[in-house]
């Protein structure tokens, strides 16, 4: 069983940064690819990006050269760097993982593993 813990979630000023963690436990974290979602009020959840335990990483369009995933294996920790925030940033933001070679998977649907989310507020 895998444990994930995110962290680091705020109000923030429309571009602003913040930087979230996502800490794992119960399995060895560098065999684990990684991802993050978020979810808006009444929307779906949301692909943001995800990161091959080579460290390969994929973002989602409308994210990609804001938004940087990192992971240190020595603190079993993932990141999620996130900069230029736009009020449609706003939502919790999940972090998942799973144990296998697709990658990159978007769908939530795909992942093994939940966090239980850190919410995030841009405002404007």
């Amino acid at each position: 069983q895998v444990q994930l813990v995110e962290s680091g979630g705020g109000l923030v000023q429309a571009g602003g940064s913040l930087r979230l963690s996502c800490a794992a436990s119960g399995r060895t974290f560098n065999s684990m690819t990684m991802g993050w979602f978020r979810q808006g009020p009444g929307k779906e959840r949301e692909f943001v990006g995800a990161m091959h335990r080579s460290s390969l990483t994929f973002y989602a369009d409308s994210v990609k050269g804001r938004f940087t995933i990192s992971r240190d294996n020595a603190k079993n920790t993932m990141y999620l760097q996130m900069n230029i925030l736009k009020p449609e940033d706003t939502a919790a933001y999940y972090c998942a993982a799973f144990i296998g070679n697709n990658f990159p998977r978007t769908k939530a649907s795909e992942y093994d593993y939940w966090g239980q989310g850190t919410q995030v507020t841009v405002s404007s």
